[in-house]
């Protein structure tokens, strides 16, 4: 920014005029700034006009779905993750039942263009580089969704600007900046969320930009329908992916710093207006934005009423609401002496032994019992054959002879007869915990140790133990440690099966398992005929806010659970200089590819501008701490208030990622990218202009008008626009190849394409030194 000549003294408060304090725009004030209109050059004051505006925003959109929508039909192969979220679409044609770490409400709308484009949702979307031709898929029809909301990204980036006070260069500058990225494009033109998620993100910042405009009509309908519009876009970006939350959490920064300053005894006389501001923010920003969020669970229920590939990661209760679900027509009640086999829940393995014994010793030197193996094994085989043996007097027959929650049983391992025990020996694989072995059934010595008292999941007392539903837990009666697995295997003394130990939590949540089926009941007989003939079992209900909330709670789990390596993950500090991207997508033979990259110019010119945003806060700090104020007060509180809340967004959708052990993408920053546009728009007009566009905020009918002034951004506005167009433009069309995966491109080319050498592109030529003869 120019300088004005010399440093502006602070001007004591009492100084001041004494305004109504609640009647002033206290966050863009001014002081009497005199402009000569005719001093404007006359192409800026031309673009000003409301005319010019709207021929800029047309052909931003019109550029924007054209770059989004070329070669849309190219590949016609799965890509990337096109493999879980075409997949999901297909689910809810079918109405089968399946579990994902992110909200519903984009995958919804992908379900709902793949029906409308008349997909049957018979295909599976299993492995990138299927072919949707040669399977019929219209798959353009579901890239076209995220095509377009990523098109309209970019006019609503253009509204964001205009609205908090900027000119149309400088709208249509940020916008430029999301319309020739690489990386938005890429993203927008394939079956993926981000697109859904960053749409309505820049709605959300949208809505909560125009109510902000209305505080002086506070409480008026417009007030009022922008304050629920911000309510109803938050819900939708949260909706559309887990990491939508970081949205709400930005608007709940920006509504805790707003009602800070209502509760100022300047502005409000009495408490009753700050609780009336208070109370229509809880309504418009968490009473209707969750009651929106629950709906899109409530629909994504409703449309997947059968069995699907999900039912195993829910609780029983929950898989008896599916229509076809295999615990729901094939659940049994568990009677003692029946022989049955057991499956834990999350590695699916058998409880299993056979003759084979523990070595003395461990190769860590530790002594075992040598007491008969006792692991975990995949597959079926007769050693996975457990009796249920009761340890109290039963009746000869009737209902008495069922197994139930929190009774002592013991488990006969019927190939061997021997049962099942724990004692205080280390297990093989961890010290920490208790070995499991077996004892002969007719040696009473080590009675106690061989009693294990049955825990079922969620049960009232006395509920019967059934197969496929009854999850359980198995806790020795003595030592207290529930029955455990874990995926390490053991050594080959043990066949490179799964350690079964004592854990010594007996809550523990993981060491959950299930009767995969009962084999056989005391008389040898098949059990099924013992029920006789059923009617057909018709699905059971449960209540919806259990559902919802049983679902929320494994999000979380399985979204924190995702912590294993990926070739293409990289860590946030990298991000904002684009030092890695991912491969979304191949093809041998023509070389081709397409790789998650964004645009260099763009994404480091905003790394630039939040430098000097910082900076220039920073800056502004030290100089007022001196009484000097060189930025004039309108300026500044703009570059508080308006750039500051755009810095707010940008750092919410960035920093929780530092804090998170799970895999990570560059694809995660491109919310915070579209907030460091915003920034870089802003951080320009501050460079380029001393004044800015005020009043903006719609006035209240009894306040003193302001004079207005706008910002003077000269011919030089326009130029660096152009010129950064091009710059922008020049880059895109070099990494086109990337994004679009056409035209091949031969090694030595890839090779050009590799502008960072941490770029992981495929097909590039080996370079080769020469040999002198």
């Amino acid at each position: 920014m120019a300088s004005t000549g010399k440093l502006r003294q602070r001007v004591p408060v009492s100084a001041r005029p004494n305004f109504e304090y609640d009647r002033i725009q206290e966050e863009e004030h001014t002081d009497d700034v005199f402009q000569n209109p005719n001093k404007r050059h006359p192409i800026e004051k031309i673009l000003e006009t409301d005319n010019a505006s709207v021929v800029v925003v047309a052909v931003l959109t019109a550029l924007a779905f054209a770059l989004r929508f070329y070669k849309i039909n190219h590949p016609d192969q799965v890509v990337f993750d096109e493999v879980h979220f075409g997949k999901f679409a297909s689910y809810y044609i079918l109405g089968e039942y399946y579990f994902d770490v992110h909200p519903p409400f984009a995958k919804l709308l992908f379900g709902l263009a793949g029906w409308f484009s008349g997909f049957d949702g018979h295909f599976q979307f299993e492995n990138i580089g299927d072919s949707y031709t040669q399977n019929h898929v219209p798959y353009v029809g579901m890239r076209a969704l995220p095509a377009i909301l990523g098109s309209l990204t970019v006019p609503v980036v253009y509204a964001i600007m205009k609205q908090s006070g900027y000119s149309t260069v400088i709208a249509a500058f940020s916008a430029a900046i999301i319309l020739f990225d690489n990386a938005h494009i890429a993203q927008s033109r394939l079956i993926l969320l981000d697109a859904t998620l960053i749409f309505f993100m820049s709605l959300t910042i949208y809505a909560y930009v125009r109510f902000q405009k209305l505080r002086y009509r506070e409480f008026t309908t417009e007030w009022f329908g922008w304050l629920f519009a911000t309510g109803f876009f938050m819900a939708c970006t949260w909706g559309s992916k887990v990491n939508g939350v970081l949205t709400v959490a930005t608007v709940g920064v920006a509504v805790l710093i707003d009602l800070w300053g209502i509760l100022d005894y300047k502005r409000s006389t009495s408490m009753d207006y700050f609780w009336k501001h208070f109370a229509a923010r809880a309504i418009g920003l968490i009473v209707i934005p969750f009651t929106i969020y629950l709906s899109f669970f409530w629909v994504h229920f409703a449309l997947l009423p059968t069995s699907g590939t999900g039912d195993s990661f829910m609780s029983p209760a929950f898989q008896e609401t599916l229509a076809g679900n295999e615990m729901l027509l094939s659940a049994q009640e568990i009677r003692y002496y029946d022989t049955v086999t057991m499956r834990h829940k999350d590695s699916k393995v058998y409880l299993h032994s056979h003759v084979e014994r523990y070595p003395l010793k461990y190769d860590d030197g530790r002594i075992s019992s040598q007491g008969q193996q006792v692991t975990g094994y995949a597959h079926a085989d007769e050693n996975n054959n457990w009796q249920i043996i009761p340890t109290k007097a039963l009746p000869e027959t009737g209902r008495g002879r069922i197994v139930r929650h929190n009774d002592m049983i013991q488990l006969l391992h019927v190939n061997t007869n021997t049962v099942l025990l724990t004692h205080d020996v280390a297990s093989p694989l961890m010290p920490t915990n208790q070995e499991f072995t077996t004892w002969p059934r007719d040696d009473t010595s080590r009675f106690n140790e061989t009693l294990f008292q049955l825990s079922l999941i969620d049960a009232h007392d006395g509920e019967a133990w059934k197969s496929k539903s009854g999850y359980f837990r198995l806790v020795h009666g003595q030592t207290r440690v529930s029955m455990w697995t874990h995926s390490k295997q053991l050594p080959e003394w043990a066949f490179r099966q799964q350690e079964i130990n004592g854990n010594k939590n007996p809550t523990e949540k993981t060491a959950t398992w299930f009767v995969e089926d009962i084999i056989a009941d005391e008389t040898g007989e098949d059990p099924k005929e013992r029920t006789g003939h059923q009617p057909p079992k018709v699905p059971k209900k449960m209540n919806f806010f259990r559902k919802f909330g049983e679902l929320q709670l494994l999000m979380l789990q399985h979204n924190a659970g995702l912590t294993a390596s990926h070739p293409y993950a990289s860590g946030p500090l990298n991000w904002p200089f684009l030092i890695a991207g991912i491969s979304f997508w191949t093809e041998n033979d023509p070389q081709k590819q397409i790789y998650l990259i964004g645009n260099l110019v763009g994404w480091w010119t905003c790394v630039v501008a939040l430098s000097i945003y910082v900076g220039i806060l920073g800056a502004d700090l030290l100089s007022r701490r001196r009484n000097s104020e060189p930025i004039p007060e309108p300026v500044r509180n703009r570059l508080w208030n308006s750039a500051g809340f755009f810095f707010v967004v940008w750092a919410v959708h960035y920093a929780p990622f530092f804090l998170m052990n799970r895999q990570l993408f560059i694809h995660h920053y491109l919310a915070s990218h579209l907030a460091s546009a915003l920034i870089a728009g802003a951080v320009l007009q501050f460079i380029l202009s001393e004044t800015i566009n005020h009043p903006i905020s719609v006035e209240a009918p009894t306040m003193r008008r302001h004079k207005r002034q706008y910002a003077d951004i000269g011919l030089k506005g326009p130029i660096i626009f152009v010129l950064f167009c091009i710059a922008m433009f020049s880059m895109f069309v070099f990494l086109a190849p990337l994004t679009y995966g056409t035209p091949g491109l031969t090694g030595d080319q890839v090779n050009s394409k590799r502008l960072l050498s941490s770029w992981t592109l495929h097909f590039a030529a080996k370079k080769t030194a020469e040999v002198v003869q």
